[in-house]
Order: structure tokens, then C-alpha cells, then sequence
């Protein structure tokens, strides 16, 4: 059948008001229905109150929805489906009042005796009958703490080939502070960030990075997110003339002269890093008590160049001559 033929059947057949008299039915029979009584079970949240938030914390998670059974008319039941979620007044509640530490709560007792804690709207026309589940909570309290920790990273940056990272990662907070309750906070020394790698990296990184949570939703955290920046360089090579040569551990009553007194090498590292390298942070020295002598001329000096440099090489002279007289009296 062609599709201009099936529309014109369709069309023929009438039914676009046949399915609206069926709709019709269908509401008609609800509405019908919805007048007698029933009974049924509706989530409905749990709100504890009255906890001294200064004082106390809770050790162990509490449930934060029950399942209740309600009786009402059909059409309270369903107006209490599709509006439910919408109204805040629809709650169990649990007062935490008289609570010092720890209390188990029997919900059907808890409720039957004080009836006025089964907060529902009265459009809702509901009528409360019993808590299905959980028949009971127990609630322990301990002291509440806070502390302030500090961020380790579990980031690892592997820079692109002929890149190199430079310098310590940086994060914008290097402490957080978590609350809580006191026996799980006292036993925590670090928060770490999420575990995550980031490859071929040729640029400078900057990400904001989650902090990685404890397995226990109780704990509170000032802040869940860190700013996390690892400096990324080209590596490059740059040669560094004049380097003073030092003599430690001179003798007394010595006089050592060296020559010649500066020497040059070539560093290795990060090129905006090495850029920035004077010849008095690199140390080119002889230990001359370990070291000296009287029948040799010429050494090799102890090179110390900063954390940061990849390697050196390329060092002129290679050796330093050194010559030694006694002080004049």
C-alpha cells in the first residue's frame, strides 16, 4: 500500500476520535475508580532533626528513605504519585533531641507515639497506617572534629618526547579541612587527589582536579576540588661561562692559587628554566685536604648543578691546575 493510500485508510477509518473516546474511557474509569479506598506503599524521605551539628556527627550512615504504607481513595493515591516529589512537607521525621549518643529507633512505635512526626499535607488526603521498611534505626553519635590535612597528588604527567617537567606541581590549597565524626577523623593524616595520567603533555598543565573521597559520605570537606599546574618545557641546552671555581678545606698556613679560576660546561634542561641559570648557582669545587698533593699538579672538579637540570657536560678546562705556597709571616 502506498503511503498517500494508507493515510487516506486511516483517514476513512476515523481514528484520531476513536483513540480520543478511548482516552475518554480510560480517564472516565479512573476517575470511576479513584473513589474507592486502597491501600499502598509510597517512598517517603526521612528527615532527622535536631542534631547539635556543632557538637555531634554522626558515626554511621542513616537510610534517607522509608517505604510506607498509605490508605486513602484512588484519586489521593494518585494525585500523591505525581505530586509527591514536588512538596517538602512530605516526610518521616526523627528528633534527635533527647538523643545523647546513641538511640534505636522503632519506627512503627516511634511513630504511633508521636503521630505528628508523619509530616503529610493534608491536600494529600492520605491515611498513614504503617513504615514497611525499615522497621527500625539505630542512630550513634560520636564527637564532632575538625581538622585540617594535607592534599597530596595522585596525578602523574608524562610530557610529550623532548619535553620535560620543571619544577614541583602546583596546587592552589595545599591543606583542606574535613568534619565529621571524631573517630573517623582523628585516624586521617592525608586527602589525595583522584587518580588520574595525563600523556604527551607539551605545554604548560593546568586542571581542576577532585579530590579523591573517603569511603564514608559522613566526612565533609571545605572544598572537593584543587587547581593543579605542572610547568611543561622544551628541553634545552645552554653553555655557561664563568663559573667561579672553589677550594674548600683549605690547610692553614696554605696559600692555594688555582688556574684557571673559572671554568664553562654546558647544562641540559627545561629552556625557559636553564635561561634563567646564573653561573653562581652552579658550584664547581676541589676539596683540597681529600684531594691534595705535593706530587700532583692538576684536578678534576666536583660539579653540583641545581635539581632542576637534567645533566651537564662539555666542562672547560677539565682540570684545574693548582699551585700551593706558604703564607707569608
Amino acid at each position: 500500500m502506498k503511503k498517500s493510500n494508507f493515510v487516506t485508510f486511516l483517514n476513512n477509518k476515523q481514528f484520531g476520535p476513536r483513540l480520543g473516546a478511548f482516552g475518554l474511557a480510560v480517564f472516565l474509569w479512573l476517575f470511576v475508580v479513584s473513589n474507592n479506598y486502597y491501600s499502598t506503599i509510597i517512598n517517603i524521605p526521612i528527615e532527622v532533626r535536631n542534631l547539635n551539628e556543632r557538637k555531634k556527627a554522626y558515626k554511621k550512615e542513616i537510610p534517607q528513605i522509608a517505604k510506607v504504607r498509605f490508605k486513602a481513595r484512588g484519586r489521593s493515591i494518585i494525585k500523591t504519585l505525581l505530586l509527591k516529589d514536588f512538596v517538602k512537607d512530605f516526610k518521616l521525621v526523627i528528633d534527635l533531641d533527647r538523643i545523647s549518643e546513641e538511640y534505636n529507633f522503632y519506627l512503627n512505635d516511634y511513630y504511633n507515639k508521636y503521630p505528628q512526626k508523619v509530616s503529610i499535607p493534608s491536600a494529600f488526603e492520605l491515611q498513614y497506617v504503617e513504615v514497611v521498611y525499615p522497621d527500625s534505626i539505630y542512630i550513634s553519635l560520636d564527637e564532632y572534629m575538625v581538622k585540617n590535612v594535607p592534599i597530596k597528588s595522585n596525578i602523574v604527567i608524562n610530557p610529550t618526547p623532548g619535553y620535560i617537567k620543571v619544577d614541583k606541581p602546583y596546587l592552589d590549597s595545599s591543606l583542606v579541612t574535613i568534619a565529621g565524626a571524631k573517630n573517623a577523623i582523628q585516624s586521617i593524616d592525608f586527602i589525595y587527589t583522584v587518580n588520574d595520567t595525563f600523556d604527551n603533555i607539551d605545554i604548560p598543565f593546568n586542571k581542576t582536579i577532585s579530590l579523591e573521597r573517603i569511603n564514608n559520605t559522613l566526612i565533609e570537606y571545605s572544598f572537593i576540588k584543587v587547581n593543579y599546574g605542572q610547568d611543561i618545557q622544551a628541553i634545552s641546552e645552554r653553555i655557561i661561562t664563568g663559573v667561579p671555581v672553589l677550594i674548600k678545606n683549605n690547610l692553614k698556613g696554605l696559600v692555594v692559587r688555582k688556574n684557571p679560576s673559572t671554568v664553562s660546561l654546558t647544562i641540559v634542561g627545561g629552556m625557559n628554566y636553564i635561561a634563567k641559570i646564573d653561573p653562581s648557582d652552579i658550584v664547581v669545587s676541589i676539596d683540597f685536604t681529600y684531594l691534595w698533593s705535593p706530587k700532583k699538579q692538576f684536578y678534576e672538579p666536583k660539579i653540583i648543578v641545581p635539581d632542576q637540570i637534567i645533566s651537564w657536560k662539555d666542562l672547560t678546562p677539565r682540570n684545574i691546575e693548582l699551585a700551593v705556597a706558604k703564607e707569608s709571616e
